[in-house]
């Protein structure tokens, strides 16, 4: 059949179909641009949060405070929350801790290592600032590898660069946690719960007052 009958017979059959009230639709959600459409539940407004010192449980003097910036850094940045004074109204208080610090050898022989590792463990805690109620802990874990030079001064510079690394870790890890956190709705739930007595250890309920 020649091609110009072919594209006629077509273009009659698609007219037909049309007169006939038959329609072709899309089920469900056309595509988007930049991702799948969010389900996480709609926040009113970015919890203001204060970061306060961390405390410090292993050898390296100061990293605390790096630390505590990299959080900063992060939560400003990728965590969904307005970073501000602990006297500032802030909704939610985070206060951590550097548990350990780790450098296990990776590569070495008789007499030389070539290569480490930092491994870095750190937990962390958001509590309400209004109830002081425990509504998020995390703990997390931030390695760097580096390599040791014959140079002793050089392999603290290239240990300290692998700590800084890890904690960066870190502070990403945590903040993508908490926005997590938050695009679910799970801190609404938390922070919209009745503050209830807290029970003494091992379950058992306040004593009654004596009379």
């Amino acid at each position: 059949m020649p091609r110009y009958l072919l594209l006629l017979v077509l273009g009659l059959c698609a007219m037909n179909i049309t007169a006939c009230g038959y329609q072709f639709r899309v089920q469900g959600a056309g595509p988007t641009i930049g991702g799948a459409p969010e389900t996480g539940a709609k926040r009113s407004h970015a919890p203001r949060l204060a970061i306060l010192p961390i405390s410090n449980s292993t050898y390296e003097p100061n990293f605390e405070i790096k630390l505590a910036n990299y959080l900063r850094r992060e939560f400003s940045a990728g965590a969904g929350a307005e970073i501000v004074g602990p006297s500032a109204g802030a909704d939610l208080y985070l206060s951590g801790q550097i548990m350990q610090i780790l450098l296990p050898t990776l590569s070495f022989d008789q007499t030389t290592t070539f290569e480490s590792r930092v491994e870095m463990l750190v937990s962390v805690r958001i509590e309400d600032a209004k109830t002081k109620r425990l509504v998020w802990s995390q703990v997390a874990k931030g390695t760097s590898e580096f390599f040791l030079t014959q140079d002793l001064q050089f392999n603290r510079v290239l240990q300290n660069r692998a700590l800084e690394q890890a904690g960066r870790f870190v502070a990403e890890d945590l903040a993508g946690r908490f926005l997590l956190f938050l695009d679910t709705g799970e801190l609404d739930k938390m922070l919209k719960r009745p503050v209830k007595a807290e029970a003494l250890p091992g379950g058992n309920a306040p004593p009654e007052p004596v009379r």
